[in-house]
């Protein structure tokens, strides 16, 4: 192919993967305006219910597990396009979920969708980079932010006027009859990056546990879970922080989770210039540890302040929030990036594999978190997502690696 013509598919697949994107935050946030609705009608307890959603993360672990190597040997177009089958019959599941474990297999067979069809998308992110010389990945993760906002918003709105069963079923269909085209007109698997193990192109499928190879991306890896944790901690414990500790009213008190949110969308569809001007590796720096110890000066300053002024206290931290959420939004699609541009390893391998440390981070993340506040108070808990985001700024040079590789130096 020349390259005229691979600059040309190469730009179909960028927007196509920008949609794929946002289509997957619509379709695996579906459900989450209606998640009330659902635990009422199934008669669900908050434990029973927290032990069902365990099944959209482990699903997710072998989902991103098994696509890498699939992914490897068969392309991730093709892989997309079954991932995009088996997604939508669990959102379908979840849409008609009549017990508890019709949910928890709704949910794990979502998870395994979400997490492979994430492997699958990044790796077409990585090689479009490739072929056009140019970052992309974070606007990518921004139109699946924007996906889930839509979804969350139109749930809402949907709730006046259609049982959950209509509302969920009808994205499960919906959604897969956009998906398929849509992927269609992805990366072709001689342009992916991924023709087959027997192609002698000298990446390797199999990547052990622990070697020197593999220190990057367990490097990687731990760097992700410095970013997912705070951004999971603001997401849980944000409203209560604001609530309990600085006295802000229902209603008010989702403010600073809302303002975290809209500023991770700003600092995505940013990231990529921001990291064209400056580089991946002092954007993922600056923003750690800027967006750490802002987060934490903020908590350390509104709570007290609080005291005497509710407004104060609540303008400090939510001014925290929000420079936070600019300094995370770009981390982990450049954490992303650099991980499927590692020499010698197969992009969906290692994307996988750094994924599967991600994952983790929604497992320890909640529980160090809750334990801390437990033994404390909350806003001494957060300091423990504050650090975990410095360490990931900190493991920043670890993105040396794949800047070499892409500038050739």
């Amino acid at each position: 192919m020349m390259h005229n013509d691979i600059h040309a598919v190469a730009t179909r697949a960028r927007n196509m993967v920008w949609l794929s994107f946002g289509l997957l935050g619509i379709v695996m946030n579906a459900w989450v305006p209606r998640i009330p609705e659902i635990k009422l009608a199934l008669h669900l307890s908050d434990a029973q219910f927290g032990l069902a959603l365990i099944g959209g993360p482990l699903g997710g672990l072998l989902g991103a597990q098994l696509t890498g190597r699939l992914i490897h040997t068969y392309g991730s177009r093709w892989v997309s396009m079954v991932l995009a089958v088996e997604i939508s019959v669990g959102i379908f599941m979840l849409g008609i979920a009549d017990s508890y474990w019709t949910l928890v297999i709704a949910l794990f067979i979502q998870g395994i969708g979400t997490g492979g069809l994430d492997n699958a998308f990044n790796t077409q992110g990585v090689a479009v980079e490739i072929h056009l010389k140019r970052k992309y990945m974070s606007s990518f993760h921004g139109a699946w932010s924007v996906g889930m906002l839509l979804a969350v918003a139109s749930g809402g709105v949907f709730a006046r006027f259609i049982t959950p069963r209509e509302n969920i079923v009808g994205v499960a269909i919906i959604g897969l009859a956009i998906f398929i085209p849509n992927i269609y007109f992805l990366l072709p698997n001689s342009l992916d990056g991924h023709v087959g193990e027997s192609s002698g192109e000298g990446t390797s499928a199999k990547v052990p546990l622990f070697d020197r190879k593999t220190a990057v991306l367990w490097a990687l890896g731990i760097a992700m879970v410095g970013c997912l944790i705070p951004e999971a901690a603001i997401s849980d414990w944000g409203g209560i922080l604001l609530h309990r500790h600085l006295h802000i009213a229902t209603g008010l008190d989702a403010s600073g989770v809302a303002a975290f949110g809209f500023a991770m969308i700003v600092g995505r569809f940013t990231g990529d210039s921001l990291m064209h001007r400056f580089g991946p590796e002092r954007v993922v720096k600056l923003g750690g540890y800027i967006g750490g110890l802002s987060l934490g000066a903020s908590i350390a300053i509104a709570v007290p302040l609080s005291r005497v002024s509710t407004a104060a206290g609540l303008i400090v931290v939510v001014l925290g929030f929000i420079i936070a959420g600019l300094g995370i939004g770009p981390m982990v699609p450049a954490l992303i990036s650099a991980t499927g541009k590692i020499p010698g390893v197969a992009p969906s391998v290692a994307i996988a594999r750094v994924g599967i440390v991600g994952i983790l981070s929604y497992f320890i993340g909640p529980v160090i978190t809750g334990n801390l506040s437990r033994a404390f108070s909350l806003p001494i808990a957060m300091a423990f997502p504050c650090g975990v985001l410095i360490l990931a700024g900190y493991l920043s040079r670890t993105l040396r690696v794949s800047e070499t590789f892409e500038t050739g130096k």
